[in-house]
């Protein structure tokens, strides 16, 4: 009833400040607290709404600055930037700095930006895009569902299985843990692509991530563990997980 949640989800956009990473975190928060008032269906709506958009632009941009940083933005693309920083054209028939990339896309006019993405991407990689924010969005949703102090849910089932509500909420919240490290993948990986060998590899590498990193924190995998096994499991998961070494180190 306060409207703090609209007025959050509407200030992630200029919070974030083109950071895609921040604008993840934040969107989860958005929607825990969102998610006190409102069903998951509900929040994701009010969320997709307000941030969708800013979201599926900075995704779509972090691909076209792959593609800037490995020297292989197409002819098309080289048009628009020829209008904006003719100066500037020769950097963009080699690989180049993250920053520069930056620096250059910067400079396109923001009336261009949208026809850059479809020229550099295709009209597919793009609506892809716009796929992976909604995606990312309604699965941040689910967040309040097993996160204390909301967690309907778990309070649900507490009342069920007569166990302590708050105890049971951070259960909940401590075995959906992997819940954040999916609008990760979608958002820095090929998880969400037409390539089924990309999907695939990303896929298994986060199951098997996954399952070493709920080792670690549990402490308990197939058995007790020390603190040096848990170590080196947490290790392997991280590395597992972001097996792609250039996304982990943008990150």
């Amino acid at each position: 009833t306060t409207g703090i949640g609209n007025t959050f989800s509407l200030m992630i956009n200029g919070w974030a400040n083109g950071d895609l990473f921040i604008m993840l975190v934040l969107i989860a928060l958005a929607s825990l607290v969102l998610g006190m008032g409102l069903p998951v269906t509900a929040a994701y709506i009010v969320l997709g709404t307000l941030s969708a958009p800013a979201l599926y632009k900075l995704i779509a941009e972090n691909q076209l600055l792959e593609l800037m940083v490995s020297g292989q933005l197409p002819e098309q693309a080289k048009a628009i930037f020829m209008l904006a920083a003719p100066d500037k054209l020769d950097l963009l028939n080699a690989p180049m700095a993250l920053e520069t990339a930056k620096e250059m896309l910067s400079l396109v006019p923001a009336d261009f930006v949208e026809t850059l993405l479809e020229q550099s991407l295709g009209l597919e990689a793009v609506g892809l895009a716009l796929l992976a924010a909604h995606l990312i969005i309604f699965w941040l949703s689910q967040d309040s569902n097993v996160t204390p102090p909301v967690c309907l849910t778990a309070f649900a089932a507490a009342t069920i299985a007569k166990t302590p509500p708050m105890r049971t909420g951070l259960m909940a919240w401590k075995i959906a843990k992997g819940l954040y490290l999916v609008p990760l993948l979608i958002a820095y990986t090929g998880l969400v692509s037409w390539d089924v060998t990309s999907v695939i590899t990303v896929g298994f590498f986060a199951i098997v991530g996954t399952y070493a990193l709920i080792g670690a924190i549990e402490g308990y995998l197939e058995g007790p563990l020390n603190i040096l096994m848990r170590l080196v499991l947490l290790t392997i998961g991280a590395l597992l997980v972001w097996h792609d070494i250039p996304i982990l180190i943008r990150v």
